[in-house]
Formats: structure tokens, C-alpha cells, sequence
């Protein structure tokens, strides 16, 4: 078996149900993997591990890995896992007054974002509607990005920025009805990608092929049967028990939501549009987040996704029947 270790963005949660779910049917293991999870602290930290060469293969935002490449790395993004961001813009409906269902609705009001990144997707989209000055979209809380939730609950702002489900998990645990604009489906810039640096591709493209099948396969299982997704999740960390509903709201959002696209369709899945690389990569430039000179179209390759494996070629047939 071939040891490859897998960094991970986060701590075990929904969102990451596929990739539990890949190991416990013996998809990497078929593969001749032994694929070791190393839980995360945020999607820069996994791109600059991968970058590094401390992981193998790491999940990580797009932004991340470009924000990663302008410190000087080489990030390189093997497979998009997900099409559309997973940022979204969240409020409590006795909070805001009305359902928010579209960006201009923004206009007159003060948001709190929970990170950098999607602050700054939240005012590329402000921007493209036409209302980034009429919005008071407050600075990140260097302390804690779970400060922007207790101020939505206060009514000291009328909404926050986080990832979906945020506003499901508010929803659930105070019993007041929220709402969600997720950026994605106004913003067409990629989410989550699967990374790791030239060097070890181009040593072990292989081995980095056999982990895309296996995970592409863990997707098309875990989109197919859920609950099959989150058991394998619990059974990574026992305590997600009590919150097993919201870990599948979360995971069902991003299979339903964040996956799909007409380019996945058309070309198979974790291929990349460069499209939506640069449209990022524009949106990143206008902020001080960069630290030096970006190249969107050196941060991501098509070329070890393996177009004769038909989870791969056929994904989108084979998930939507």
C-alpha cells in the first residue's frame, strides 16, 4: 500500500462526508492507498501544507490556494471539488424584516463577515450589483468568527457572512426562521479543491490519479446515499451524533447546490474551468489580501483527473439518475 497523507480544511464535518465515506467503503484502499486524514485549521493552512510539501494532497478554497501562490508557494489544485463557493450571506428573519432572497436587498444595511475571504466575496458581489456603497459591511472580528452569529442573534446587525447552513444552524438551535443568500449562485468562482505541489505530481502522478478515482467515487456514493456519507462521518468523530442533522443539511447542500455546474457536465468531475480561476483571481487582486503577483492559470491543472474512469467522465450522468 502506498502511504499518502490527506489534509484536511477543517475539523470532521459535513461537508467533508464524501472523503470519510471513500475510506470506509475501501475506495482509496482499492487504489493501493493508505490515505491518513490530518484534521485542519483553515483552508490556508491546508494549501501551505500542501504547497509545502507537508501533505500529500490537502482540501482547500480556491482563494486559499491563490492567496497561498502570492506568498511566493506553488499550490497546485488537482481536481475542483466544488463549482461554487460555499460562502453565503445569513440573517433571522424577525432580524432583517422580510425574506432576503436577493443581493439588492442589502442596500441600507450593516454586515458582519466571519473571515477575510468571504468578506471580500461578499463585496465582490455588493459590487457587481451596483450597492457596494450603500452596504456597511463591517471589518472581520479578528477574534473569533463565531462573534458575527451572536450579533445577528442581538439584532446588532442585520446579517452576517459565513458558509450555508449557518443560517440552517441558527435556525435550529433558537427556533427563528432564517435565511440564506449564498454567494455562489451570484458569484461564479470556484469553492473547495483538491491541492498538492508540482513536484510530488509530477513524481507520483499515479498515485495522485488513483486518490482523484477514489474520491470521485466517494462523492458519486455519498451524493447517491447521504445517510450511508454520515454514518461513516460519525463514525470518524462520535460526538457529531447529536448534531447529525445539521452535518446532513450540510453535506446535502453541498452535493445539491455547490457541486454541479454546466462545465462539470460537460467535462467530468474535479475538472477545472479556468474561467472561474481567473474571475477569482480578479476579485482577489482589488483587496490587500495578496501578497505578491498571482497567475490563476498556474494555480490548477486538469491533467491527472483520469478521463477513461467513468465515475470521472460520467459523474453527472451517473449522480443524477
Amino acid at each position: 500500500m502506498e502511504p499518502l497523507t490527506f489534509q484536511l480544511n477543517w475539523e470532521p464535518n459535513g461537508f467533508q462526508a464524501p472523503y470519510f465515506l471513500a475510506r470506509e467503503r475501501g475506495f482509496y484502499e482499492e487504489e493501493g492507498l493508505d490515505v491518513a486524514f490530518l484534521e485542519g485549521h483553515g483552508s490556508p493552512f491546508a494549501a501551505e501544507q500542501a504547497a509545502k510539501g507537508e501533505a500529500d494532497i490537502a482540501l482547500a478554497g480556491a482563494s486559499a490556494v491563490l492567496s497561498v501562490q502570492s506568498q511566493g508557494h506553488d499550490p497546485l489544485a488537482v481536481a475542483a471539488v466544488t463549482a461554487k463557493t460555499p460562502a453565503a450571506i445569513y440573517t433571522l428573519r424577525d432580524v432583517f424584516g422580510e425574506p432576503l432572497e436577493e443581493p439588492e436587498q442589502l442596500a441600507g444595511r450593516t454586515v458582519a463577515p466571519s473571515a477575510t475571504k468571504t468578506r471580500i466575496l461578499t463585496a465582490q458581489l455588493l459590487e457587481d450589483v451596483g450597492i457596494r456603497e450603500e452596504v456597511d459591511l463591517l471589518e472581520v472580528d479578528p477574534h473569533t468568527h463565531h462573534r458575527v452569529q451572536h450579533q445577528v442573534l442581538d439584532g446588532s446587525v442585520d446579517a452576517a457572512v459565513g458558509v450555508v447552513t449557518n443560517g440552517f444552524e441558527l435556525e435550529d438551535e433558537h427556533d427563528r426562521v432564517a435565511d440564506e443568500l449564498p454567494i455562489g449562485n451570484h458569484l461564479p468562482v470556484y469553492g473547495m479543491t483538491l491541492v498538492t505541489n508540482p513536484a510530488f505530481a509530477d513524481e507520483e502522478s499515479a498515485t495522485v490519479s488513483a486518490f482523484l478515482r477514489a474520491t470521485a467515487r466517494g462523492w458519486a456514493e455519498a451524493t447517491a446515499d447521504p445517510e450511508a456519507a454520515i454514518d461513516a462521518l460519525v463514525a470518524r468523530n462520535a460526538t457529531l451524533e447529536r448534531r447529525r442533522r445539521i452535518e446532513r443539511e450540510k453535506f446535502e447542500t453541498a452535493a445539491r447546490d455547490l457541486q454541479f455546474s454546466s462545465h462539470l457536465e460537460d467535462a467530468g468531475w474535479g475538472n477545472h474551468d479556468g474561467e472561474r480561476w481567473r474571475r477569482l483571481a480578479s476579485a482577489l487582486a482589488e483587496t490587500d489580501l495578496l501578497e505578491g503577483e498571482i497567475d490563476p492559470d498556474a494555480a490548477w491543472t486538469n491533467d491527472y483527473l483520469d478521463p477513461d474512469a467513468p465515475v470521472v467522465r460520467e459523474y453527472a450522468t451517473r449522480v443524477n439518475t
